[in-house]
């Protein structure tokens, strides 16, 4: 390195050098005491003095800035094109790729980077680096934490009219939005000037919603495309159905005619796994259940008839308010009543009558929620007056179990999509109940109070983390539960599966019983009623009515004598 200045300082600029040295201690002064002071001292006796055994602390408070965040996206174009090609023209695009190929230095390139590129491919061919190896071991390791749950976001109703959170609904691709629709279900108690909006919120950004969605109508149900997350469809308080496509606004895309639409508002809409992509199925109050392609809505493509007695009358039939489809049974559905039955139907059949295969019932009111487990989907969940129901297809006069009786009305259920035995319920008193039964079968595993208003509707993420819970006052809050209750535990699936089985064979032995006990009782009811038959030609009237009229004065005659008997004793005694 060469050397370019040198700062030269003098040595008697650096000041006084320091010398150390090591001796012994040395007194330099010593004050002695003043007798006079002493002399003026006064002793005080005793001493009061006053002691605190906390600690001593203070108090802070500090209110962090919040700040508003909104959402901006970018819009990439081809770029890469000299200044005088234009990109759009394909002539010109063609012309100047001509030209480059024709470069020595092109093909050079090319050649070059082939080679870098064949060795990288081939790697790739050999050892696929995303392999999850591990990825069919079921069974985890059984956690030893109590089971939490804590709220990570709040969504409120920007509307200074609140309205009910009616349906929830999660983005399919990656859950980072949640579409909420808001309604108000009291029959014609709507307040005036109730907006009829609901909203597509995303999850970091609670301070306003990322899209705003305008029906004609409040919507009571929203539900994604799973095979298009662009694409939503909305159940509408007034009986239609709307079809919207963020990419094209807030305004509706496709809207049924309301000739042909339901006659009471859409509780239930579900999509339909079809090629298109574009089949759903939608019920109602009104008892139809009708079937939608988004692509042509001015009439559904096929209706049925909820009618119990099968004689496609609409009057007798029963009003839908839950449904449930499952993709592995696509000729299935069920439909949970307004008189708390559930009716299992089979689409293909020949005959509307046919179609309506069977009915489970056992609730005292509305059937809210209904969904068949995730992995075991011949049982499936009901929510319903005060209590949860687990049923089984192959027991129809009883559900196999059930929770206790709860002081407020339940509103809404929903299994967990990763663990069996895990369900979420919600109550009128704005309380969360998710309940474990192979760790406990008669009280939920954790009880938490969300709001103090009642929930309405419920949601579980598809990785069973996240929790979604909208309430009376169109306030959705997003909770996440530990990770006891969303990792699935060893040897679960068993065990549920065995509970399951246990169940059902124990309430198929109480039915055969309970109908050998009804046999019986219609057999000896049918017997006295024959023998009652025979005797009453025998039997003479007057007799028995002079019968009776000796028994009875007998009886008052003893208890005559009795009481003389009894006054001469006490005449006696004196």
């Amino acid at each position: 390195m060469e050397i370019v200045y040198v700062y030269v300082k003098r040595r008697s600029e650096f000041g006084k050098q320091c010398n150390f040295s090591d001796r012994q201690a040395e007194l330099n002064i010593n004050i002695l005491p003043n007798p006079e002071l002493a002399e003026q001292f006064v002793e005080r006796n005793p001493v009061d003095t006053g002691t605190q055994c906390s600690t001593s602390m203070s108090e802070h408070e500090a209110n962090t800035e919040r700040f508003e965040m909104e959402t901006r996206g970018v819009n990439h174009v081809e770029g890469g094109w000299p200044k005088d090609v234009n990109p759009l023209e394909l002539e010109q695009t063609i012309r100047f790729r001509k030209k480059v190929e024709k470069d020595e230095n092109y093909i050079n390139a090319i050649m070059q980077l082939g080679s870098i590129m064949e060795h990288c491919i081939k790697q790739n061919n050999a050892i696929d680096i995303y392999q999850e190896y591990f990825d069919d071991e079921d069974a985890m390791e059984v956690t030893e934490e109590a089971p939490s749950a804590k709220t990570i976001n709040v969504f409120r109703d920007p509307q200074e009219i609140k309205r009910s959170a009616t349906h929830l609904s999660w983005h399919p691709d990656g859950n980072r939005k949640l579409a909420v629709s808001y309604s108000c279900l009291n029959f014609q108690r709507a307040p005036e000037g109730m907006s009829h909006e609901s909203y597509i919120w995303d999850l970091e950004n609670p301070n306003k919603p990322e899209t705003v969605l305008k029906p004609s109508s409040p919507l009571v149900t929203l539900e994604y495309n799973p095979k298009d997350s662009h694409v939503l469809l909305g159940g509408c308080y007034n009986g239609q159905l709307a079809c919207w496509d963020t990419r094209k606004g807030s305004l509706v895309a496709e809207l049924s005619t309301i000739e042909f639409s339901h006659r009471d508002p859409v509780y239930g809409t579900i999509w339909l796994q079809s090629k298109t992509g574009t089949e759903c199925f939608s019920a109602s109050t009104d008892g139809q259940v009708m079937w939608w392609d988004i692509r042509k809505m001015s009439e559904p493509t096929e209706v049925v008839i909820l009618d119990i007695a099968r004689k496609e009358q609409l009057e007798n039939a029963l009003g839908a308010i839950s449904l449930e489809f499952e993709s592995t049974l696509p000729t299935k559905f069920m439909v949970g009543t307004e008189q708390g039955i559930v009716i299992s139907c089979n689409r293909k059949a020949k005959t509307s009558a046919e179609k309506i295969v069977c009915t489970f019932s056992g609730h005292h009111g509305p059937i809210y929620a209904l969904q068949r487990n995730p992995f075991y989907p011949k049982n499936f969940l009901t929510v319903g007056d005060w209590t949860a129901r687990i049923w089984s297809e192959d027991s129809r006069e009883s559900s196999i179990m059930w929770t206790k009786y709860h002081m407020a009305y339940l509103t809404d259920g929903a299994w967990s999509p990763v663990r069996p035995a895990v369900f979420f319920t919600t109550k009128m008193d704005g309380t969360l109940d998710i309940w474990d039964f192979v760790f406990k079968q008669c009280d939920p595993a954790l009880s938490l109070k969300v709001c103090d208003e009642a929930l309405f509707c419920l949601r579980v993420q598809d990785n069973g983390c996240f929790i979604a819970c909208g309430s009376q006052l169109g306030t959705t809050t997003l909770l996440e539960v530990s990770n006891g209750l969303c990792t699935l535990q060893r040897n679960e699936k068993n065990t549920a599966s065995s509970i399951f089985e246990r169940e059902t064979r124990r309430e198929k032995i109480l039915e055969a019983r309970h109908r050998e006990m009804r046999l019986k009782e219609k057999g000896k009811v049918e017997g006295k009623d024959d023998d009652l038959r025979e005797e009453e030609p025998t039997f003479n009237l007057e007799e028995l009515v002079t019968k009776a009229e000796h028994e009875f004065f007998d009886i008052i005659y003893s208890e005559l004598r009795k009481k003389e008997t009894e006054a001469m004793k006490n005449k006696t005694k004196p």
